[in-house]
């Protein structure tokens, strides 16, 4: 099996997951067998591209039998790093960030919120899901301990940017930003933004007459 390849285009990476999902589902339905075809009616997306998003990184199946179910998806794992529970610091125990460490869907899926930091005095010590908050002062020695390489932007966007940096003194390599403002981060350092109002505006494209105009 080969291994990803750097020139893997980003795009083709971010659709690894929707895969893996897909293929959860599927086996919880006690298939065990599926095809490009019926994986695509489930997500909107063509076989072609299911097939050639999949040829990255290898030939996962024969054509005329399609894919084995537990098989494609243990590969999927293991592409994506899921052999392991990874730790994450979250950074920001606000509204979001308490939404957040409450969420369950972590559980099982390869995520563990390992420590919760915050600049709040009235908020350090207390517990969210048994976790104590954390004092900011303390993310980089805390980080550095538990062998963090994952972390969770919750603040607002003004300070985003100052925890960015801190995030990347402590070596931190991969960031999801929750924050409405783009990051400067090393190259080396992945950053995930995730902005609801961005989806909005991308949706709102297609109700609008310029949409019907453009497409009509």
């Amino acid at each position: 099996m080969s291994k990803v390849s750097i020139r893997t285009p980003d795009i083709v990476i971010g659709r690894l997951p929707i895969y893996l999902r897909v293929l959860e589902h599927i086996a919880s339905n006690g298939t065990r067998v599926t095809s490009s075809q019926e994986m695509g009616e489930h997500l909107g997306i063509s076989p072609a591209q299911i097939r050639k998003d999949l040829s990255h990184f290898g030939e996962f199946g024969k054509q005329g039998t399609g894919y084995d179910v537990v098989y494609l998806r243990k590969q999927l794992q293991r592409i994506l790093g899921l052999q392991q529970d990874w730790d994450v610091a979250l950074i920001g125990a606000g509204a979001v960030g308490k939404a957040i460490m409450r969420y369950a869907g972590f559980r099982g899926r390869g995520f563990h919120i390992a420590a919760v930091f915050d600049n709040d005095d009235s908020k350090i010590g207390r517990k969210i899901n048994n976790l104590k908050i954390l004092h900011v002062n303390v993310l980089k020695s805390t980080i550095h301990q538990m062998g963090i390489r994952m972390a969770m932007i919750t603040v607002p966007s003004e300070q985003a940017q100052k925890v960015a940096d801190m995030l990347v003194e402590a070596s931190v390599e991969a960031v999801l930003n929750y924050a409405p403002v783009n990051l400067i981060v090393p190259p080396e350092v992945h950053v995930q933004h995730i902005d609801p109002v961005v989806g909005l505006q991308h949706m709102t494209y297609y109700l609008s007459s310029y949409s019907t105009l453009t497409q009509g």
